[in-house]
């Protein structure tokens, strides 16, 4: 009788596996992977330690965290929490509003996805924490925070989505994409405090909901870039979260998602203010992953209006010439 030795997969197996997986999905729809091809992605991410974004919703707002994937058992995938360095002015404007070392906001049962760049595509899906190990704060540094272990359900499905389209697309130039933007913050009732740094504690305030309207100039499955007014006085900080609102085409239902600034900068004119956004919590939820084919969709109507564009105005060109 001979018994056969069960190999660890080799490379090049990975590399044609994920190479067939790319070669099957549609350039712009997004590819549902189940049976035992997640087990399989999952284990080549844990064995290339590829970096993963892990987002949930606390409290009505989105939170973010970068996460490797660390282990992966029978039932239950195993996710660290990436160590957070201390000093970026992101980090700095994240401790004015919480505790030095802020622990995850998440909930065991709670919902959460998972994405990650590989290859040519993007993976990702949804799950359930099932565990939770806080970290250790033995090691006694306080230049860095996070570490915590979060233990989640092994998903039976993952969506990939071809890289392609998380590539910026301008805004074609026929279309004009009004955007409208809002976000919430808390001020003082009584106007006159406003103007105090420290209000008394009695103080009483109250929630906000702002609004600004802007332009849409690019886009992508990621992210979008918007133009907004300076006369409209508007109120981002970089890091803040923003919930926005836009039709693509006229034709079509306007697209509703969250995103974060990650860059606020003037305009040329200096009439205006430039956002970089990223879109996120999309993984989350089945309505979010729609939202993501829709973007899809989105991204690839705009390259392929921009492609025609180019194309007659090169027939042009070449027509006038003598």
């Amino acid at each position: 009788m001979v018994i056969g030795i069960l190999k660890k997969p080799s490379i090049s197996y990975k590399n044609r596996f994920l190479n067939r997986l790319f070669r099957g999905a549609d350039m712009n729809q997004a590819a549902m992977l189940n049976g035992a091809e997640p087990r399989e992605i999952l284990q080549i991410v844990i064995e290339k330690k590829i970096p993963a974004v892990l987002s949930y919703l606390s409290r009505g707002k989105w939170h973010i965290a970068k996460v490797l994937l660390a282990n992966l058992g029978a039932n239950r995938l195993d996710v660290r929490v990436s160590p957070r360095k201390m000093g970026s002015i992101l980090q700095k404007t994240h401790e004015m509003t919480r505790p030095k070392h802020p622990p995850l906001s998440i909930q065991v049962n709670q919902p959460v996805g998972i994405s990650l760049k590989y290859g040519y595509g993007k993976f990702i899906f949804e799950t359930t924490v099932v565990a939770l190990e806080p970290s250790s704060e033995s090691s006694g540094k306080s230049d860095t925070t996070g570490g915590e272990t979060i233990s989640l359900m092994v998903p039976d499905r993952i969506e990939m989505v071809q890289r392609r389209s998380y590539f910026r697309v301008d805004v074609p130039s026929s279309l004009k994409v009004k955007v409208m933007l809002w976000h919430r913050r808390y001020a003082d009732e009584n106007p006159q405090m406003q103007q105090i740094s420290t209000p008394p504690p009695g103080a009483r305030r109250v929630l906000l909901e702002c609004y600004w309207q802007g332009k849409l100039t690019d886009i992508s499955a990621g992210g979008v870039q918007i133009i907004v007014d300076s006369g409209q006085k508007p109120d981002f900080k970089r890091g803040q979260f923003v919930g926005l609102r836009f039709t693509p085409m006229p034709y079509e239902m306007p697209l509703m998602f969250d995103a974060q600034i990650r860059n606020i900068l003037p305009t040329t004119d200096e009439k205006s203010i430039c956002l970089g956004l990223r879109i996120v919590g999309l993984e989350a939820s089945p309505e979010g992953r729609q939202v993501l084919q829709r973007l899809c969709n989105v991204v690839e109507h705009y390259y392929q209006i921009n492609q025609c564009s180019a194309k007659q105005q090169d027939l042009q060109t070449t027509s006038s010439s003598p």
